[in-house]
């Protein structure tokens, strides 16, 4: 079986769960020692990379679903409704649902050939229950403001580490 295969068959599943991606998610948490919520973000960002593995993207998920949305209604600057609802709902998911949320942003990217930087996504999703929402509010300004926020500072958040 493939490596990127392997991967995918988290998709769907409870992060860690899959055994087939035990062995090309591990190395890394090992090394970094992270446990928890941190360690399952791994999990999930990898098996969504194994689904779309487009490394182009630049800026976080706001960005990708912004030019997902112009894509669809195809014409930049214009926003398609159903991406738009679909955005909505995955700003306002906690924690349990968001993995299935990402699922379908993902898909979605995929379909209209639209990259994800799943680095940046990797760190944002690690810090989804900030006190302050500051992942949420970048990802909003980036879909309903004027473009990136890739210059913008953020909040750079204590190690939320379980």
């Amino acid at each position: 079986m493939t490596r990127l295969a392997a991967l995918r068959r988290g998709l769907g599943r409870p992060p860690g769960t899959v055994p087939e991606m035990h062995p090309h998610v591990q190395p890394f948490l090992a090394a970094d020692g992270l446990k928890g919520w941190r360690e399952d973000c791994c999990y999930i960002v990898a098996a969504l990379l194994a689904s779309h593995p487009d490394l182009g993207g630049r800026g976080n998920l706001g960005d990708t679903m912004r030019r997902l949305s112009e894509a669809v209604a195809g014409k930049p600057g214009e926003r398609a409704d159903s991406v738009e609802r679909r955005f909505i709902a995955l700003l306002k998911a906690d924690r349990e649902d968001l993995f299935g949320h990402l699922r379908h942003a993902v898909s979605l990217a995929k379909a209209k050939e639209v990259p994800v930087n799943y680095d940046r996504l990797l760190r944002d999703i690690r810090n989804w229950d900030s006190d302050q929402r500051w992942v949420q509010r970048n990802w909003a300004r980036a879909f309903w403001g004027s473009g990136s926020v890739a210059g913008h500072n953020e909040p750079q958040p204590a190690n939320t580490g379980e």
